[in-house]
């Protein structure tokens, strides 16, 4: 299975510090997918940059092919309500630390 990854950035630059209850709910869900991802096996890893300023996300899985990759991009609840826009692209882990896939 190959393996891809998501770049999401803040649509809001603002809402990394100061979020609408709406960003809230949704980032929320953004979680709880990326929970799902995980204990589906697809989800390899997932995180931020702890900036407020330029942050950006990534979340690396594994999928078939293009198609199904952008089907779990384009199926983060962020993703689809445009509280992040993202990016696509193929990935492969090259050395990581023991438990996580790749290594």
């Amino acid at each position: 299975m190959a393996q891809w990854l998501y770049r999401i950035v803040p649509t809001r630059p603002e809402m990394v510090a100061d979020p609408t209850a709406d960003e809230q709910r949704i980032v929320s869900a953004h979680f709880r997918y990326l929970v799902d991802l995980k204990e589906r096996g697809v989800l390899i890893l997932a995180g931020r940059t702890q900036e407020h300023a330029d942050t950006f996300g990534i979340t690396i899985f594994e999928a078939d092919d293009e198609a199904a990759a952008r089907a779990v991009m384009d199926g983060d609840p962020a993703v689809a309500a445009g509280v992040f826009a993202a990016s696509l692209h193929p990935y492969a882990v090259a050395v990581a630390r023991d438990g996580l896939a790749g290594s």
